[in-house]
């Protein structure tokens, strides 16, 4: 009997043994993550964008970290996630980093600087250039590891409920513009102000602005701004790359084995190159929407007015990067792969492009 019974405790610890190396890791724990967003929940390509990284860092990791995405103001406020995942209150964020110039002025270089990166150009810095070790240096005094999240690519120049036909029309203008691109409106006359996704339509509508810029056609008929100005202007001088932040708090992150940080960081990459080939399919088709089935107004700003802009964002993008050593240095990295992208596709990109629109 005492045989028996040994011979059939050893099968049976036998068994529990092969089920436990069958058993996947992730039964036994799953690592729960809490992504806040600057953006609408669900709204079209940037919000989107945020989900499809959370399903990537599902998937990719097998379940073993499941990230739930939280829209702006449904746990902190939009312009409050920096904040929360610093503090720990939540593992991820997904915004743009010129939404952070009071606390770091070096950040804004990492989104959009006027008449700057292209997307491309802005991955070629990040990657191949130094850009990356530059900005999780701006970050580390809060704690956060950053990553690109998405790019827009170009973007429009915005919506007005006026013409501009000079650089006149721009001075006691009220726009919605962040950034380094708020303060070239500046110093051109305009009043910048800086409002949240949500709060744009209202604003537009209301009059409490005068014009406003956001990102595209496809995410500007989403919000539907071509219900509250009739002007659509081109080219987004201010962001003509914009890259999307997904930003980790440092500790949660290390406290990943290194095969899950491995899969984080990667998603982050993966989901920054979907969001720009995303924008570049859905773009144009919207734009003909707004053009041909909601009467929309498209109009290039005047070269008087972009030559002036430009000028005028050489300044203040200067001026910016004296204030502190962190902003000088990564100025000087930036200017430094602009000039070497501009001689590049100068014989490239704008040679191929001039080249196909010859008639």
């Amino acid at each position: 009997m005492k045989r028996r019974d040994l011979i059939k405790a050893a099968g049976l610890a036998a068994a529990a043994g092969a089920a436990a190396a069958t058993t996947p890791a992730h039964a036994a724990k799953t690592i729960r993550w809490k992504m806040v967003t600057t953006w609408p929940k669900n709204f079209p390509g940037l919000g989107t964008g945020a989900n499809n990284l959370a399903k990537l860092i599902n998937e990719m990791s097998d379940g073993r970290i499941k990230v739930k995405v939280y829209g702006a103001k449904e746990l902190v406020g939009a312009l409050e996630i920096f904040d929360a995942v610093s503090q720990g209150t939540a593992e991820m964020g997904h915004g743009a980093s010129y939404y952070w110039k009071g606390k770091s002025r070096a950040a804004q270089f990492f989104a959009a600087v006027p008449f700057g990166l292209t997307a491309q150009e802005m991955n070629g810095w990040l990657y191949h250039g130094g850009g990356m070790e530059l900005w999780e240096e701006a970050y580390a005094p809060f704690g956060l590891v950053p990553g690109a999240a998405g790019n827009t690519g170009v973007q429009m120049g915005g919506w007005f409920n006026k013409e501009i036909n000079s650089v006149a029309d721009l001075e006691g203008l009220k726009m919605r513009i962040p950034g380094l691109g708020g303060e070239v409106l500046k110093r051109a006359g305009g009043t910048p102000v800086l409002l949240p996704g949500g709060e744009i339509f209202p604003s537009l509508q209301s009059g409490a602005i005068d014009a406003t810029e956001w990102v595209g056609p496809y995410n500007d008929m989403a919000f539907g701004l071509h219900k509250a100005a009739k002007y659509y202007y081109y080219p987004g001088w201010h962001e003509p790359g914009t890259t999307l932040e997904c930003f980790v708090n440092k500790k949660a992150l290390e406290a990943l084995p290194k095969d899950l940080q491995v899969i984080v960081r990667n998603a982050i990459r993966v989901a920054n190159q979907d969001m720009l080939a995303d924008f570049t399919a859905k773009n144009n088709k919207a734009l003909e929407q707004l053009v041909n089935q909601h009467g929309v107004e498209l109009r290039k700003y005047p070269d008087e007015v972009l030559q002036k802009l430009r000028v005028l964002s050489d300044a203040v993008v200067r001026e910016e990067a004296e204030k502190d050593p962190m902003t000088k240095k990564v100025y000087d990295s930036f200017v430094a792969f602009r000039d070497q992208a501009i001689q590049w596709h100068g014989v490239s990109e704008q040679a191929y492009l001039n080249a196909r629109t010859l008639k």
